[in-house]
């Protein structure tokens, strides 16, 4: 039961991804070419995405039990890590360059020919190497790994 609601939650994601045009490289590039010629259609699949997680959390925040009976995760904590914030600047890096994050860039494998597979063998490296880079810089600066 899992599985089929996994697989039914990723392929309403997916095929969200392509309706929306979060697969189209070129118009999340302009959308964050902000200075340029800024595509601002985005905004609205942001709005989608949003407002309806907002209720998920609403109810989520009321229940004890998962609806697959599973137990509900806890919040994670809002403070801004090293961790955090390396990952998060490799993410925009790679956003803003590639114009694809991870959901499309795996979305990306079935279209995308040779370039999208380069970008998804990059992408999972940079987070393969993330850890260790980040416990690298935290050593540099004296504050542990």
């Amino acid at each position: 039961m899992r599985a089929g609601v996994a697989l039914l939650a990723g392929a309403v994601f997916g095929l969200g991804l392509l309706i929306s045009g979060m697969t189209d490289t070129s118009k999340v590039q302009g959308w964050l070419d902000v200075f340029g010629a800024w595509d601002p259609t985005l905004a609205f699949v942001l709005g989608g995405a949003i407002l309806p997680m907002i209720i998920a959390w609403r109810i989520a925040a009321r229940r004890r039990q998962a609806v697959l009976d599973g137990p509900i995760p806890a919040q994670t904590d809002a403070k801004i890590t090293p961790q955090l914030a390396t990952g998060s600047a490799l993410f925009g890096i790679g956003w803003g360059l590639s114009g694809l994050c991870p959901g499309p860039a795996m979305a990306s494998l079935g279209f995308g020919g040779w370039q999208g597979l380069a970008f998804f063998v990059a992408m999972v490296a940079a987070m393969i190497a993330q850890p260790p880079v980040t416990r690298q810089i935290a050593t540099a600066f004296g504050r542990g790994g």
